[in-house]
This record gives structure tokens, C-alpha cells and sequence, in this order.
């Protein structure tokens, strides 16, 4: 019995040290961390935002482009604060945007601005009076001075008149017809000096013109009494 007493308590022992160590092991050791994904997620939320944001931008770009002069320039002021709304929405976060993405943006933004040049100089224009001879050009689709026009000119000035008259008229005030009307006797005056070197063809058409502006105007003048 004596012969196992040391065996069997150094047997003890070393167990309880190898117990020990690997409780030691145990504590010190910990599970690996992994690194947040808080700044990776907030990015792409981002991108995708400023992604969304270009397309409504876009459309709303497209649309407002589409849409009728008169109705515009009542909206500008609305219009414009609108665009500048969305335009700085993006811009804050516009180094999200792919290259395309930058482009497109671009290109949106170019489409609006020359868009509303144009409507600051249409706007402009309509709010200074048109004189007579600027209703003329209009209206003959170019500067003519008709005490020199020659008699085989005539034809062309007429028909150009009456055409501007029929796609122009539905627009027109008052004023417009009247302005029209003295345009007319200006070419009438002419018409009457040079008729004879006219051949019967073309005096016909003249005379033709002639009554159908007479027409569109009483028609108008009919369509006032019936509204009112």
C-alpha cells in the first residue's frame, strides 16, 4: 500500500493542474468582435435616397418642360422655389450619386435653367406692347415694307397673313385683332395700287383671303356675344 501512495497523489496533483490551466485558457480567451456595420449600411441608405431623389427630380423636370407657356408663367415663382427645393436636396448629398447618376443630374438641371431662361424672356416679351410694324414681321413671317412690295410679291404676303391668322387667332385679344386688322389694310392699300399687274388667278385668291379673315374675325365677335 505505501508502494502506490506517491504514484496515486502525483496523479492527483496533475490532474488538478491541468484543470487549472484550461480554466485559465478558458477565461482569457474571448470570441473574436466583429467590426459594426452601421457606417456601411447608413452609406447605402444614403445612396439609394439620393438615387430616389434624382429620379423624382427628373420627372419632375420632364413635366414641368411639357407643359403649356401660359400656365408657366403664372407658376414660376412657385416653380422655381420648387426646383430649388429639390435641386439642394440632392446636392447635399450628391458625391453619393454614380457617375451616371452625376450626369443625368447635370443634364436635368442644365434642361431647367435654359428652360427657364427662356420663359423669363418669353415673359418679358409679352409684357412690353407689340408695335405695329412687330405685329407685321410677325405675322407676315418677315420684315417687309409693303408700299415697296412688288405686285407678284403679293400673293405669297397674303396667303403668309391668312396662315399666321389661322393658327394664331385662337390666342388672340381684342388688341391682337385690331392690330391684325391694320396689317391688313396695309396690304389691302398695296393690293389696290398694283391689282392690275396681277393676273385674274391670283386676284381671285387675294379676294379670297381677304373675306376669310372678315369671317374668323365676325366669327370671334360672335363667339364674345354668346359668352357673355
Amino acid at each position: 500500500m505505501k508502494r502506490l501512495a506517491f504514484p496515486l497523489s502525483l496523479l492527483l496533483a496533475t490532474l488538478a493542474l491541468a484543470s487549472t490551466t484550461q480554466a485559465q485558457q478558458t477565461t482569457t480567451q474571448k470570441p473574436a468582435t466583429q467590426k459594426p456595420a452601421t457606417q456601411k449600411t447608413t452609406t447605402s441608405q444614403t445612396a439609394a435616397g439620393v438615387e430616389r431623389d434624382l429620379r423624382v427630380f427628373s420627372d419632375w423636370v420632364s413635366d414641368k418642360l411639357d407643359r403649356a407657356e401660359a400656365d408657366v408663367r403664372r407658376e414660376m415663382p412657385r416653380l422655381t422655389s420648387e426646383f430649388e427645393r429639390q435641386s439642394k436636396r440632392i446636392d447635399r448629398s450628391v458625391d453619393s450619386l454614380s457617375a451616371q447618376g452625376k450626369r443625368e443630374y447635370g443634364d436635368q438641371k442644365k434642361r431647367y435653367e435654359d428652360w427657364a431662361a427662356k420663359q423669363d424672356s418669353l415673359d418679358s416679351k409679352a409684357r412690353r406692347p407689340e408695335t405695329a410694324q412687330q405685329t407685321q414681321d410677325r405675322l407676315l413671317g418677315e420684315k417687309v415694307v409693303l408700299s415697296r412690295a412688288r405686285a407678284t410679291e403679293l400673293p405669297d404676303l397674303y396667303a403668309r397673313f391668312i396662315g399666321s391668322t389661322r393658327e394664331q387667332r385662337r390666342d388672340w385679344t381684342a388688341a391682337d385683332w385690331s392690330k391684325a386688322a391694320a396689317v391688313l389694310a396695309n396690304l389691302n392699300t398695296r393690293y389696290e395700287q398694283v391689282r392690275e399687274q396681277l393676273p385674274l388667278e391670283d386676284r381671285v385668291r387675294i379676294r379670297s383671303w381677304q373675306g376669310e379673315f372678315r369671317t374668323l374675325e365676325a366669327a370671334r365677335d360672335a363667339k364674345e356675344v354668346i359668352d357673355k
